[in-house]
Formats: C-alpha cells, sequence, structure tokens
C-alpha cells in the first residue's frame, strides 16, 4: 500500500516562506523529522519513506501552483496509486492562521492549484488538508496577502502547526481519512 503526500507551493527563493508555500513547509518539517531528504525528480522533488507498513512518496511539485496536477497525474501512475491514497496539503484563506481541516472531496474552492488536480484527475474525490492562513487583507490585495510572508506572531507559532499537520498525514497513512478528519479537524 503506498501512498502519494503532496504539498503545493511555487518553486523559487522568491515564494520559499510565502503563505501559499505551506505545503512545501508542512512537507519539510515532516521530512525533517523523519530523516527524509527531497530529491529532484520528474515533475518536483520527492522523499520516500515508510511509516509501519505504509510506504510513501512526499512530493513538492516544481510545475509552479497552478499546474500542480501534472506532477500528480505523473506520480500517482508512475507508482500506481488510487487516488483514494493521494493526500494534498494546500493553503485556505478561509481558515484562521494554524487551524487545519481535512476533507475527502470537495471544490477546489478557488485555489488554481486545486483546480488543475481536480482537472487532471478527473474527480474531486481526494483528501486534502488546508491549513490556514488567514484572511487579513484589504480588498484587493489578496495576492499580495497570499504571496506575502507570515506575520512574526505566526512565525513564531509555526513550528507546533506544522507538526500538528505533519501528524495528521501519519494519521491519514495508518488510522484513514475518516478517524484523521475527527481527530484533526480544527485543530
Amino acid at each position: 500500500m503506498k501512498y502519494l503526500i503532496v504539498g503545493l507551493g511555487n518553486i523559487g527563493d522568491e515564494y520559499a516562506n510565502t503563505r501559499h508555500n505551506i505545503g512545501f513547509m508542512v512537507l519539510d518539517a515532516f521530512a525533517e523529522a523523519s530523516n527524509l531528504v527531497f530529491k529532484d525528480e520528474r515533475y518536483g522533488a520527492i522523499a520516500e519513506g515508510r511509516v509501519k507498513n505504509k510506504e510513501f512518496i512526499l512530493l513538492k511539485p516544481n510545475t509552479y501552483m497552478n499546474l500542480s496536477g501534472n506532477a500528480v497525474r505523473y506520480w500517482a501512475n508512475k507508482e500506481k496509486i488510487d487516488v483514494d491514497h493521494i493526500f494534498v496539503v494546500v493553503d485556505d484563506l478561509s481558515l484562521p492562521f494554524g487551524k487545519i481541516r481535512i476533507k475527502g472531496s470537495g471544490s477546489a474552492g478557488g485555489h488554481n492549484g486545486l483546480k488543475n488536480i481536480q482537472e487532471l484527475l478527473g474527480t474531486e474525490k481526494y483528501a486534502r488538508l488546508k491549513f490556514g492562513i488567514g484572511n487579513d487583507f484589504p480588498k484587493g490585495k489578496q495576492v499580495d496577502f497570499v504571496l506575502g510572508e507570515f506575520s512574526e506572531e505566526d512565525k513564531a507559532a509555526m513550528p507546533e502547526r506544522k507538526k500538528i499537520a505533519a501528524d495528521a498525514l501519519v494519521s491519514f497513512m495508518l488510522q484513514g481519512l475518516d478517524i484523521t478528519m475527527n481527530q484533526y479537524n480544527n485543530k
């Protein structure tokens, strides 16, 4: 049983610490805690590991956010991973900073990375962990906010919040979606 855990973000130093890259940040924290190293491969950086008897691939697409589906589809097909074993970590404006909401399906909610994944997988039925980035921005400044860095207060809380998100990834692989939703939603 193999899992594909995808963190969404944009490549490049100018995006490294932005709110939109929280998917990359969560996967980096998970990899570091598991002593895994990412290596550049086709369509992204990957790290492979095991949790008990579950194999997984961590994927940080290098396709930029709006084309993330190319990487997800490629690795799911290459590794013969069913859509119910895909878990996508993504930023969410509708949640307060650090709050987590896990869903097993649903619309893209205006998120271009999720839109592309759904389009290329041909389904909305894949798990996603939405990591709240808040929405404290003036009207018309959403792009600047999403592509901006976290506040100092948010940065201070980030290690704990990333650990909780990483723990949810392990729970998904070991206990399944329903139990993980019950344990981690709004945590």
